[in-house]
């Protein structure tokens, strides 16, 4: 199985608002960046839908170290929280639902597609990938926004 890294970030204009994504896709020293954005969204869908998009454009099962800045991400997956909400039909412990489900059930899909390794990184700090997806998250939203 091939091991793919993957860095996303997601980024908003308001919250909700214009937002944008991220993805930088690394396999044996090639990278390709992915980016998009919607027009009326939340920071943490743009987060979901970096590593939706990210996972989506891989051709073949992969393991994939997955570094993100969002700790709703990261968190979820690693510890378990995701596959809780589904299993209890999108309720979260607190008996609030949980958020996102159509995003979160893609992407648990997705995970049980490929093996992922997940990596919290901090944002807007010294990881210059994580950086590079938070400009591509930005420069989207603006585009909707129309002050690219």
């Amino acid at each position: 199985m091939k091991t793919v890294t993957l860095y996303t970030d997601g980024a908003c204009s308001g919250n909700p608002g214009p937002g944008g994504w991220g993805a930088i896709l690394e396999f044996n020293g090639v990278s390709k960046e992915l980016s998009g954005g919607e027009s009326s969204t939340t920071n943490n869908r743009m987060e979901l839908t970096a590593v939706i998009r990210g996972l989506q454009a891989l051709k073949e099962p992969c393991t994939v170290e997955l570094y993100s800045d969002s700790k709703y991400v990261i968190d979820a997956l690693e510890k378990g929280w995701a596959w809780s909400w589904r299993k209890k039909g999108w309720v979260k412990s607190d008996k609030k639902p949980a958020l996102n489900p159509d995003l979160w059930e893609a992407l648990l899909d997705l995970t049980m597609k490929h093996r992922v390794n997940c990596h919290w990184v901090k944002g807007h700090a010294d990881n210059p990938k994580n950086n590079r997806c938070d400009e591509m998250a930005v420069s989207q939203w603006k585009r909707i926004k129309g002050e690219a």
